[in-house]
């Protein structure tokens, strides 16, 4: 099966091209502090792609809010959300995504092994239900829906609520990292220097 893979470089436009909204961040900071860990908070804040959100004022607030009540109430604990997210980051070819969610993967036990399997698509270490969620997340990407063949397959393991919970989040990051790449949202200083989607581990093998 042909992998998709967004097929567009990671640049950035210049900041007279589009303005990167200033956030009241006590504000957003507030609607964050509900999301459970640290790693989307300080250093970690999106400052750049929620100011670039923010071009519409009037679907930020209710967009911000829906996202963070997913994180809290869907079934997917958080390490599996974080797994999912990192993958999208890879099929959409989204450093921003990748970079942030590396910070926030790693908080929730995610090893740079499994980081780098979830890079390259080899997901036998993982356990059956994670195994289950990275390749429905392919498959939804790749195939724009669940096929007989893989409904039959992950239905024994995942339940509708489970798959619900699953496009309910790859919908969210495919709308960051399609936002990130389309207005080429640069990094914040402080995760530039994580390893980018393509980018080696300094203990990783070449």
């Amino acid at each position: 099966m042909e992998r998709y893979v967004y097929p567009y470089p990671i640049c950035f436009l210049s900041t007279e091209s589009v303005t990167i909204l200033t956030l009241n961040e006590n504000n957003i900071e507030d609607i964050l502090a509900r999301i459970p860990g640290d790693g989307l908070k300080g250093d970690g804040f999106p400052r750049n792609v929620l100011g670039i959100i923010m071009q519409n004022t009037d679907t930020f607030g209710p967009f911000m809010n829906y996202w963070v009540t997913c994180k809290l109430d869907m079934g997917l604990s958080v390490r599996e959300q974080e797994i999912i997210i990192l993958r999208m980051g890879v099929l959409y070819n989204s450093d921003y995504v990748w970079k942030h969610h590396l910070k926030v993967g790693r908080e929730f036990g995610i090893t740079d092994e499994e980081i780098n399997s979830i890079r390259n698509e080899e997901y036998e270490t993982f356990v059956d239900r994670e195994k289950s969620l990275l390749c429905l997340t392919d498959e939804i990407v790749n195939h724009r829906t669940i096929r007989l063949e893989s409904w039959e397959i992950h239905s024994k393991i995942l339940s509708p609520k489970d798959v619900v919970d699953l496009i309910h989040l790859t919908s969210q990051y495919m709308l960051f990292a399609v936002m990130n790449n389309a207005f080429q949202v640069q990094v914040e200083p402080a995760l530039d220097a994580l390893p980018g989607v393509h980018d080696r581990f300094p203990d990783e093998s070449p």
